[in-house]
Protein backbone atom coordinates (compact mmCIF):
# COMPACT_ATOMS: atom_id res chain seq x y z
CA UNK A 1 0.00 0.00 0.00
CA UNK A 2 1.52 3.29 -1.15
CA UNK A 3 0.05 6.54 0.11
CA UNK A 4 1.23 10.01 -0.96
CA UNK A 5 0.15 13.05 1.03
CA UNK A 6 1.23 16.44 2.36
CA UNK A 7 1.88 16.73 6.09
CA UNK A 8 1.32 20.07 7.77
CA UNK A 9 4.60 21.29 9.21
CA UNK A 10 5.16 23.35 12.37
CA UNK A 11 5.89 26.45 10.26
CA UNK A 12 2.56 26.13 8.47
CA UNK A 13 4.10 24.71 5.29
CA UNK A 14 3.45 21.38 3.61
CA UNK A 15 5.86 18.44 3.62
CA UNK A 16 5.52 15.84 0.91
CA UNK A 17 5.37 12.29 2.30
CA UNK A 18 5.23 8.77 0.91
CA UNK A 19 3.95 6.05 3.20
CA UNK A 20 4.85 2.48 2.28
CA UNK A 21 2.35 0.54 4.34
CA UNK A 22 2.32 -3.17 5.07
CA UNK A 23 -0.84 -5.07 4.22
CA UNK A 24 -1.42 -6.10 7.86
CA UNK A 25 -0.77 -4.24 11.11
CA UNK A 26 2.91 -3.22 10.95
CA UNK A 27 5.40 -5.06 13.13
CA UNK A 28 7.43 -1.83 13.20
CA UNK A 29 7.59 1.64 11.63
CA UNK A 30 10.56 3.39 10.06
CA UNK A 31 10.87 7.11 9.42
CA UNK A 32 13.36 7.72 6.62
CA UNK A 33 15.53 10.86 6.87
CA UNK A 34 17.13 11.68 3.54
CA UNK A 35 20.65 13.06 2.89
CA UNK A 36 21.75 16.61 2.07
CA UNK A 37 21.03 18.63 -1.09
CA UNK A 38 21.74 16.82 -4.38
CA UNK A 39 22.36 13.54 -2.55
CA UNK A 40 18.60 13.36 -2.03
CA UNK A 41 18.01 13.03 -5.77
CA UNK A 42 20.80 10.47 -6.19
CA UNK A 43 19.41 8.24 -3.47
CA UNK A 44 15.66 8.25 -4.10
CA UNK A 45 15.75 4.94 -5.96
CA UNK A 46 17.61 3.08 -3.22
CA UNK A 47 15.29 4.51 -0.56
CA UNK A 48 12.26 3.43 -2.58
CA UNK A 49 13.60 -0.07 -3.20
CA UNK A 50 14.34 -0.60 0.47
CA UNK A 51 10.99 0.82 1.55
CA UNK A 52 9.11 -1.56 -0.73
CA UNK A 53 11.04 -4.57 0.55
CA UNK A 54 10.40 -3.57 4.14
CA UNK A 55 6.67 -3.02 3.56
CA UNK A 56 6.42 -6.48 2.01
CA UNK A 57 7.97 -7.89 5.20
CA UNK A 58 5.52 -6.11 7.49
CA UNK A 59 7.60 -3.02 8.30
CA UNK A 60 5.94 0.23 7.20
CA UNK A 61 8.08 3.17 6.10
CA UNK A 62 7.34 6.89 5.99
CA UNK A 63 9.50 8.97 3.67
CA UNK A 64 9.39 12.74 4.12
CA UNK A 65 10.89 15.52 2.01
CA UNK A 66 12.20 18.02 4.55
CA UNK A 67 11.57 21.75 4.26
CA UNK A 68 12.79 23.16 0.95
CA UNK A 69 13.62 19.69 -0.40
CA UNK A 70 12.00 17.65 -3.14
CA UNK A 71 8.28 18.30 -3.42
CA UNK A 72 7.87 19.98 -0.04
CA UNK A 73 7.04 23.65 0.36
CA UNK A 74 9.63 26.33 0.99
CA UNK A 75 12.95 27.10 -0.61
CA UNK A 76 16.10 25.20 0.28
CA UNK A 77 17.71 28.53 1.13
CA UNK A 78 15.07 29.21 3.79
CA UNK A 79 15.57 25.95 5.68
CA UNK A 80 17.49 25.69 8.94
CA UNK A 81 18.82 22.62 10.72
CA UNK A 82 16.15 23.14 13.40
CA UNK A 83 13.43 23.30 10.74
CA UNK A 84 14.45 19.83 9.61
CA UNK A 85 14.41 18.49 13.17
CA UNK A 86 10.94 19.99 13.60
CA UNK A 87 9.81 18.20 10.43
CA UNK A 88 11.06 14.89 11.81
CA UNK A 89 9.10 15.45 15.01
CA UNK A 90 5.95 16.27 13.01
CA UNK A 91 6.38 13.02 11.06
CA UNK A 92 6.90 11.09 14.30
CA UNK A 93 3.67 12.47 15.70
CA UNK A 94 1.80 11.45 12.54
CA UNK A 95 3.10 7.89 12.83
CA UNK A 96 2.34 7.63 16.56
CA UNK A 97 -1.20 8.93 16.07
CA UNK A 98 -1.86 6.39 13.33
CA UNK A 99 -0.04 3.38 14.82
CA UNK A 100 0.30 3.97 18.57
CA UNK A 101 1.42 0.44 19.43
CA UNK A 102 4.10 -0.24 16.78
CA UNK A 103 7.83 0.16 17.56
CA UNK A 104 9.14 3.30 15.88
CA UNK A 105 12.60 3.45 14.30
CA UNK A 106 14.62 6.17 12.60
CA UNK A 107 16.44 5.41 9.33
CA UNK A 108 19.02 7.93 8.16
CA UNK A 109 21.34 8.16 5.18
CA UNK A 110 24.52 10.26 5.32
CA UNK A 111 23.51 13.66 6.79
CA UNK A 112 20.17 12.04 7.58
CA UNK A 113 22.00 9.94 10.20
CA UNK A 114 23.05 13.13 12.00
CA UNK A 115 19.47 14.38 11.97
CA UNK A 116 18.16 11.00 13.10
CA UNK A 117 20.69 10.88 15.93
CA UNK A 118 19.70 14.36 17.12
CA UNK A 119 15.99 13.50 16.89
CA UNK A 120 16.48 10.30 18.89
CA UNK A 121 18.36 12.20 21.57
CA UNK A 122 15.60 14.80 21.85
CA UNK A 123 12.68 12.36 21.93
CA UNK A 124 12.89 9.15 24.00
CA UNK A 125 10.01 7.48 22.17
CA UNK A 126 12.13 5.97 19.39
CA UNK A 127 12.75 2.22 19.55
CA UNK A 128 15.92 2.02 17.45
CA UNK A 129 17.92 3.47 14.60
CA UNK A 130 19.21 2.34 11.21
CA UNK A 131 22.14 4.28 9.76
CA UNK A 132 23.34 4.06 6.18
CA UNK A 133 26.85 5.44 5.69
CA UNK A 134 26.89 7.76 8.70
CA UNK A 135 29.52 10.52 8.43
CA UNK A 136 32.25 10.88 11.02
CA UNK A 137 30.80 14.27 11.91
CA UNK A 138 28.67 17.07 10.54
CA UNK A 139 31.77 19.25 10.44
CA UNK A 140 33.29 16.92 7.85
CA UNK A 141 30.23 17.15 5.58
CA UNK A 142 30.03 20.93 6.00
CA UNK A 143 33.69 21.26 5.06
CA UNK A 144 33.15 19.13 1.96
CA UNK A 145 30.33 21.41 0.82
CA UNK A 146 32.25 24.59 1.56
CA UNK A 147 35.23 23.24 -0.38
CA UNK A 148 32.99 22.91 -3.44
CA UNK A 149 32.29 26.63 -3.21
CA UNK A 150 35.94 27.47 -2.58
CA UNK A 151 37.03 25.33 -5.53
CA UNK A 152 34.62 27.20 -7.80
CA UNK A 153 36.08 30.52 -6.73
CA UNK A 154 39.60 29.23 -7.30
CA UNK A 155 38.75 28.21 -10.87
CA UNK A 156 36.91 31.44 -11.54
CA UNK A 157 39.41 33.92 -10.18
CA UNK A 158 42.80 32.32 -10.03
CA UNK A 159 45.17 32.35 -7.11
CA UNK A 160 44.16 35.76 -5.75
CA UNK A 161 40.50 34.73 -5.52
CA UNK A 162 41.40 31.35 -4.08
CA UNK A 163 43.46 32.75 -1.22
CA UNK A 164 41.51 32.56 1.96
CA UNK A 165 38.35 31.32 0.19
CA UNK A 166 37.41 28.96 3.02
CA UNK A 167 38.06 31.63 5.64
CA UNK A 168 35.90 34.08 3.73
CA UNK A 169 33.05 31.58 3.57
CA UNK A 170 33.34 30.95 7.29
CA UNK A 171 33.19 34.70 7.94
CA UNK A 172 30.05 35.01 5.80
CA UNK A 173 28.36 32.24 7.74
CA UNK A 174 29.44 33.70 11.08
CA UNK A 175 27.55 36.93 10.35
CA UNK A 176 24.48 35.06 9.09
CA UNK A 177 25.00 35.38 5.33
CA UNK A 178 23.75 32.62 3.05
CA UNK A 179 26.14 30.97 0.60
CA UNK A 180 25.49 29.34 -2.77
CA UNK A 181 27.05 25.92 -3.16
CA UNK A 182 26.65 23.69 -6.22
CA UNK A 183 23.47 25.50 -7.20
CA UNK A 184 21.93 25.42 -3.71
CA UNK A 185 21.42 28.55 -1.61
CA UNK A 186 22.29 27.47 1.93
CA UNK A 187 21.27 29.56 4.93
CA UNK A 188 23.93 30.13 7.54
CA UNK A 189 21.70 28.44 10.13
CA UNK A 190 21.60 25.29 7.99
CA UNK A 191 25.34 25.03 7.33
CA UNK A 192 26.23 25.93 10.92
CA UNK A 193 23.72 23.38 12.19
CA UNK A 194 25.26 20.71 9.99
CA UNK A 195 28.74 21.81 11.07
CA UNK A 196 27.86 21.36 14.75
CA UNK A 197 26.03 18.03 14.34
CA UNK A 198 27.49 14.84 15.80
CA UNK A 199 26.49 11.21 16.12
CA UNK A 200 25.13 10.74 19.61
CA UNK A 201 25.26 7.56 21.64
CA UNK A 202 22.18 5.42 20.90
CA UNK A 203 21.95 4.42 24.54
CA UNK A 204 20.10 1.17 25.26
CA UNK A 205 18.15 1.20 21.98
CA UNK A 206 19.41 -0.99 19.12
CA UNK A 207 21.45 0.59 16.34
CA UNK A 208 22.16 -0.90 12.91
CA UNK A 209 25.23 0.70 11.28
CA UNK A 210 25.82 -0.16 7.62
CA UNK A 211 28.53 1.08 5.26
CA UNK A 212 29.41 0.43 1.63
CA UNK A 213 32.82 -0.60 0.36
CA UNK A 214 34.30 -1.02 -3.11
CA UNK A 215 36.25 -4.02 -1.84
CA UNK A 216 34.49 -7.09 -3.21
CA UNK A 217 36.73 -9.54 -1.34
CA UNK A 218 36.70 -8.19 2.21
CA UNK A 219 34.49 -5.12 2.72
CA UNK A 220 35.21 -3.45 6.04
CA UNK A 221 33.99 -0.52 8.07
CA UNK A 222 36.10 2.62 7.95
CA UNK A 223 38.61 2.98 10.79
CA UNK A 224 36.60 5.85 12.27
CA UNK A 225 33.42 3.77 12.23
CA UNK A 226 35.19 0.75 13.71
CA UNK A 227 36.52 2.81 16.60
CA UNK A 228 33.11 4.35 17.35
CA UNK A 229 31.27 1.04 17.16
CA UNK A 230 33.81 -0.64 19.45
CA UNK A 231 33.53 2.19 21.98
CA UNK A 232 29.76 1.97 22.13
CA UNK A 233 29.75 -1.82 22.25
CA UNK A 234 32.23 -1.72 25.14
CA UNK A 235 29.72 0.46 26.96
CA UNK A 236 27.10 -2.28 26.52
CA UNK A 237 25.12 -0.74 23.67
CA UNK A 238 23.38 -3.17 21.26
CA UNK A 239 24.95 -2.35 17.90
CA UNK A 240 24.95 -4.43 14.72
CA UNK A 241 27.54 -3.07 12.26
CA UNK A 242 28.61 -4.34 8.86
CA UNK A 243 30.19 -3.22 5.62
CA UNK A 244 28.93 -4.62 2.32
CA UNK A 245 30.15 -4.30 -1.22
CA UNK A 246 28.53 -1.64 -3.36
CA UNK A 247 28.87 1.79 -4.98
CA UNK A 248 28.65 5.12 -3.20
CA UNK A 249 25.28 5.65 -4.86
CA UNK A 250 24.71 9.06 -3.25
CA UNK A 251 27.67 10.47 -5.22
CA UNK A 252 27.72 8.54 -8.52
CA UNK A 253 27.12 10.26 -11.84
CA UNK A 254 24.36 7.84 -12.80
CA UNK A 255 21.67 6.48 -10.50
CA UNK A 256 23.03 3.23 -9.08
CA UNK A 257 21.83 0.46 -6.81
CA UNK A 258 23.52 -1.44 -3.99
CA UNK A 259 21.67 -4.79 -3.73
CA UNK A 260 23.87 -6.10 -0.93
CA UNK A 261 22.96 -3.10 1.21
CA UNK A 262 19.28 -3.85 0.70
CA UNK A 263 19.82 -7.47 1.71
CA UNK A 264 21.90 -6.63 4.78
CA UNK A 265 19.33 -4.10 5.93
CA UNK A 266 16.52 -6.62 5.69
CA UNK A 267 18.46 -9.29 7.53
CA UNK A 268 19.71 -7.13 10.40
CA UNK A 269 16.50 -5.19 10.91
CA UNK A 270 14.28 -8.26 10.94
CA UNK A 271 16.71 -9.90 13.39
CA UNK A 272 16.48 -6.84 15.64
CA UNK A 273 12.67 -6.94 15.51
CA UNK A 274 12.41 -10.69 16.17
Amino acid sequence: MLEAFFLEAPDGGQRYCLFHGSTAAPRALLLYVHPFAEELNKTRRMAALQSRLLAESGVSVLQIDLKGCGDSSGDFGDASWQDWLDDIEAARQWLVARFPDAPLWLWGLRAGCLLASAAARAEPGWSGQLWWQPPASGKLLAQQWLRLKAAGEMLGGGGSAAKGAMEQLRQQLAVGEAVEIAGYICAASLILGLDAATLHSPGPQPLIWLELSRDAEAPALTPVATKQVETWRAAGMPIAAEAVTGPAFWATTEIEEAPMLLQATMRLLLEALA
